[in-house]
């Protein structure tokens, strides 16, 4: 029977973002599908309702940011963005805003993808700040905080990144041999990021940080498609 939930979702012109879009389209469950993006997406659909905005002023959107459940699918590279003041306005000052208004706003499901290797102390500036993201979430103590930490996201991006491509190739073939204790380096798809990130919001799970085998597990074992 379905629950006509309204979602949120930063980051739906995105690999992982536009793949969760597609998914809560078809889902039943979900009447409103709220877009935060800098840049309108190509998808057309009665459920989608599009908000253009300055993401790094996403406090400006409290009024609109209403909804049952926030998927933060935000994030940018080194190559793409190799300012680091703005690297971190992006990967930790979106989804901290999103966060802070998703509390503000009494809605009580929040997911974020961040990444493997995320740590607040990290020597390594990209995992640093995603440790930091993490741990600030968390402190916000929105109810069913979930956040993912995929190993590298397999799959076809438009936008081009300079060695990605051949590193993606590698890992797909490493993956044959990441046994083990190594499993939980393996690639993911962005199809299982979506999927697990569905099923998340919608059963009972506990809070915390998902790793990469965990997401991988959950998606395999509860994919709706």
């Amino acid at each position: 029977m379905a629950t006509e939930k309204i979602a949120i979702i930063l980051g739906a012109t995105g690999l992982t973002g536009s793949l969760l879009l597609k998914k809560l389209i078809k889902d039943d469950r979900y009447k409103t599908i709220k877009l935060f993006s800098r840049s309108a997406t190509t998808i057309s659909d009665p459920k989608i309702e599009e908000h253009i905005v300055d993401l790094l002023n996403l406090e400006l959107s409290n009024t609109d940011f209403t909804a049952d459940e926030v998927y933060c699918c935000i994030g940018t590279t080194k190559s793409k963005t190799p300012n680091k003041s703005t690297y971190k306005a992006i990967d930790y000052g979106i989804p901290m805003a999103a966060a802070t208004l998703s509390k503000a706003n009494n809605i009580n499901t929040f997911i974020v993808i961040s990444a493997l290797g995320a740590n607040p102390k990290s020597k390594l500036f990209y995992n640093r700040i995603k440790g930091k993201m993490e741990k600030d979430v968390l402190k916000i103590n929105i109810p069913n905080t979930y956040i993912l930490q995929p190993s590298l996201i397999s799959g076809k991006r438009e936008e081009k990144r300079a060695g990605e491509w051949f590193f993606k190739q590698l890992m797909k073939a490493l993956n044959y041999i990441m046994v083990g204790p190594l499993k939980k380096y393996q690639s993911v798809a962005p199809e299982k990021i979506a999927t697990t990130m569905v099923y998340l919001a919608n059963n009972n799970f506990p809070s915390g940080r998902i790793k990469n085998d965990k997401i991988k597990q959950i998606a395999e074992t509860n994919d709706r498609d």
